[in-house]
């Protein structure tokens, strides 16, 4: 039982201020009711009506002033129809009957809450409950006037205050909700990229093991290490991926794509120069690198593969190509979901991707980036979406 009314009680204060949060106000029409049981209102039937009437529009404001009825027409009505009934019970009563405007003023504040509109309402209402408590009672019940304007003020300031917690609230689970996303997001792209270079590798490992096995132990038993190295490897960079700090170095991922080459006896000819790259265009190329390797080694039936890193003094560019089947290396010549996930991030860093045969036959990848040299600890230091406003573009033009 506790627990429930705990919860209960968290969640209003999730919401905010309701309704009920301002019927306990109406406790000041008592003494215009005290005024009615002694007898001393001329008409009591009259004030009894209006004093019933004036309580019942007042419960309606309050609760349709805390939904999507707050700015309907009929909430507008019953507003002017409150306001009509304090003026006439005011006027018509007098005395503890002035404390009817105070209501008044809580009814307006909950309704009208825009900053440009209450000025327009609340000093015209003031002046007019002012002009009527001084003629029906001098001087002396002015606080009336003040309780009127305290009344209008403080409840349009709360309660727009509690709008912009509740959208603030609401943008930053949004927000949060996005993050997840975005990290799923991530994590399935690099989890792709990672399993289906490294499985790749391992399986054609694999296969040369089991072919030099019969005739060749040593070069067999080599194979079989190299396939331990891998997956050792492969828990790593997953590790890292997980955490979201892998970085993936150019020079590395070269290394890694002329092994897969040579073990699935595709000759490998990779080529190297132009200026140091910074740490966020390498790890772009290391992924088209991984990717295109990847591809190549599964799909293309290829004996050649060529990889050419160089550039001049604004960009770098990187040629993957291959002597293959020169038709697109996934199923039905559409996109596989490495490539789309590689369009997807060039896409968030302002680049392009895609595909086509190579001049000569077969298939190629060209990345192009602009060359963003500086010190190490510097790149390494930007934030990442620095990194994505860098204007990073890729073009590729083979399907990996």
């Amino acid at each position: 039982m506790r627990t429930f009314f705990r919860r209960r009680v968290e969640r209003s204060r999730e919401r905010g201020p309701s309704g009920l949060s301002l019927l306990p106000w109406m406790l000041m029409s008592l003494g215009a009711l005290s005024h009615l049981i002694q007898g001393e209102a001329a008409n009591p039937w009259l004030g009894s009506l209006g004093l019933l009437a004036f309580n019942t529009v007042y419960i309606a404001i309050v609760f349709r002033a805390f939904d999507r009825r707050r700015e309907t027409p009929l909430t507008r009505g019953l507003l002017g129809a409150l306001g009509a009934l304090a003026f006439a019970l005011a006027i018509g009563y007098g005395r503890e009957w002035l404390l009817l405007f105070p209501l008044l003023g809580l009814a307006v504040g909950s309704v009208v809450r825009s900053p440009r509109l209450m000025p327009l309402i609340a000093l015209p209402l003031c002046a007019a409950v002012g002009v009527v408590t001084v003629w029906r009672d001098s001087w002396t019940s002015f606080g009336v006037v003040y309780g009127t304007f305290i009344s209008i003020a403080v409840t349009s300031a709360i309660l727009a205050l509690n709008s912009t917690v509740l959208e603030l609230r609401a943008t930053r689970e949004e927000l949060a909700r996005t993050a997840v996303e975005k990290e799923r997001l991530r994590f399935s792209r690099d989890l792709h990229d990672l399993l289906g270079h490294t499985l790749s590798v391992i399986v054609v490992k694999a296969e040369a093991a089991r072919r030099l096995g019969p005739g060749d132990l040593d070069a067999a038993l080599a194979q079989v290490a190299d396939i331990e190295t891998v997956g050792r490897q492969a828990l790593t960079e997953i590790r890292e991926a997980v955490t979201g700090y892998r970085e993936a170095s150019l020079a590395a991922e070269l290394d890694r794509a002329r092994d897969a080459l040579t073990s699935a006896g595709i000759e490998p000819v990779v080529r190297q120069s132009g200026p140091p790259l910074e740490p966020q265009t390498e790890a772009l190329l290391s992924w088209v690198v991984r990717e295109s390797a990847t591809n190549v080694v599964r799909h293309s039936g290829a004996t050649r593969c060529e990889i050419e890193v160089g550039g001049g003094p604004e960009r770098v560019r990187l040629t993957v190509s291959d002597n293959g089947r020169g038709i697109s290396h996934t199923e039905g010549g559409s996109p596989g979901s490495g490539l789309r996930g590689l369009r997807e991030r060039v896409a968030a860093a302002g680049g392009t991707l895609t595909s086509g045969p190579g001049p000569r036959g077969g298939f190629r990848t060209v990345a192009e980036l602009p060359v963003e040299t500086g010190d190490g600890d510097s790149a390494a230091a930007a934030a990442p979406a620095e990194q994505e406003r860098r204007g990073l573009r890729l073009d590729a033009r083979t399907d990996c």
